[in-house]
């Protein structure tokens, strides 16, 4: 039985292509981001959300790599797919959210735009795969995104850090709702995100 469980293990392994090395490395720096959003509110070192708001970019970079080197060797498979998309959800939408509460966007209305965020992102992954795999069937390929693309989401990322190295996040209060307008970066990015009629050409 345990030999049986071994051979399925290293079928699995073996089953991994160069692509989705790249993959997991993306994942990998979003669950490094992640942890040091949690390290810098921990301990207030400053250092630890910079590098992890620079780690998303990296992760990005990643995110790039996989899906050309996919197409340079025709190594795409479903698994593959799959994975992106795990990877992306963790990078793209889990890891800015975490940085940007680290970084205080953390009143409850701002908590509640960052989950719409990142439900937004999850849902956004979600139907592509299943547009994806309808379009591929008919055309034999994925010629748009519709609504844009999650790891657009390294730019209100990067504008909120801009806001942080100023010290002001734009706080407000309306009808005694405390709210950071920085925040609303993170709403209008999750309603691209899930926008039906944003036809984005796929290269």
């Amino acid at each position: 039985m345990a030999e049986q469980s071994g051979r399925k293990h290293f079928s699995m392994v073996r089953n991994f292509h160069l692509a989705d090395f790249f993959t997991m490395a993306n994942g990998f720096c979003g669950v490094s981001a992640i942890l040091e959003a949690m390290k810098f509110l921990s301990s207030g070192e400053t250092r630890h959300v910079w590098l992890a708001a620079a780690l998303v970019p990296v992760a990005l970079v990643f995110d790039v790599l996989d899906g050309r080197i996919a197409r340079w060797r025709h190594s795409a498979s479903p698994m593959g797919r799959e994975l992106d998309s795990l990877a992306d959800v963790i990078s793209f939408g889990v890891a800015p959210a975490a940085i940007a509460f680290a970084a205080g966007l953390n009143s409850v209305a701002d908590q509640l735009i960052l989950i719409f965020f990142t439900a937004c992102g999850l849902s956004r992954l979600a139907r592509y795969n299943v547009t994806a795999e309808a379009m591929a069937e008919r055309t034999g390929k994925v010629n748009y995104f519709e609504g844009t693309p999650i790891p657009t989401s390294v730019a209100p990322l990067g504008l909120l850090m801009l806001a942080f190295r100023s010290g002001d996040l734009w706080r407000v209060e309306v009808a005694g709702v405390e709210l950071h307008l920085t925040a609303l970066l993170f709403f209008a990015s999750g309603c691209l995100m899930v926008s039906k009629t944003l036809r984005i050409p796929k290269p």
